[in-house]
């Protein structure tokens, strides 16, 4: 069963993405690894575009809902089964399927995973097997990034950009909620967003300063595309918005 999952992950997604990787390898300029890693980056971001925009509709529709379900679950506090089942009615009356941006980060866990065996053996000579008959091996791969960053190597300022764009990914998510009243009492929700912005990028950069900054390198040049991405999501709603007005 084990050998199974392994082989399936190796066939459908460690293998496209390596071979991906040496092929935009032998065409960038010096063959410069780091160079590779962005335009491979893109082309995994461009693949996941539709599930992305999904999911990022999804996450500002359940932050706009947010107060609605705060006010349901602050009045059925003591009956979980009338509080369920108007939540469940405020998600079918918005249209809302609050487990729709779960899809894309089960995809993306694996591919994280498989990029980083992809990363870590690439810049290895010994490693580079498998390869599709219209590859080429390189034979060696130069593992420095515009001539003097090592991306086998762990770096500093990768984590932090890596950090930061999650960071600008998260803040951009959280809704504009208006100032509350002293009696109204601390808002739960409100405080774990908030939380949550800071912990994400906080947990991204422990992660990333311990691994070859190749796989920093992809998460930041991801993370600069989801912040663009949303940015020109978010100007389409408002435009569409301001239309239907």
């Amino acid at each position: 069963m084990f050998e199974s999952i392994t082989h399936f992950f190796y066939i459908i997604l460690y293998q496209p993405l390596f071979n991906a990787l040496i092929l935009f390898c032998n065409y960038m300029p010096w063959h410069d690894f780091g160079l590779a890693i962005i335009l491979l980056t893109l082309v995994i971001r461009f693949i996941l575009y539709p599930l992305s925009v999904k999911a990022v509709k999804s996450q500002k529709a359940l932050q706009k809902i947010q107060p609605m379900l705060s006010e349901v679950q602050k009045k059925y506090k003591d009956d979980k089964e009338k509080q369920a089942k108007e939540i469940l009615d405020i998600y079918k009356r918005e249209k809302i399927n609050p487990f729709s941006g779960l899809l894309l980060a089960f995809i993306q866990i694996p591919i994280l995973i498989a990029l980083y065996r992809v990363f870590w053996d690439g810049i290895n000579p010994k490693q580079i097997t498998g390869l599709y008959s219209f590859v080429a091996n390189p034979g060696t791969i130069n593992s420095l990034f515009l001539g003097f960053i090592n991306l086998s190597k762990p770096n500093l300022i990768f984590a932090i950009l890596a950090a930061l764009a999650q960071y600008f990914q998260s803040k951009m998510l959280m809704p504009k909620l208006a100032p509350k009243a002293k009696s109204d009492g601390p808002d739960m929700a409100s405080i774990m967003q908030k939380q949550m912005t800071y912990f994400l990028p906080a947990f991204t950069f422990i992660i990333l300063i311990g691994l070859p900054s190749a796989l920093g390198l992809y998460w930041t040049i991801s993370g600069l595309f989801s912040i663009i991405q949303q940015y020109l999501t978010f100007k389409k709603n408002n435009n569409d918005t301001r239309a239907i007005k």
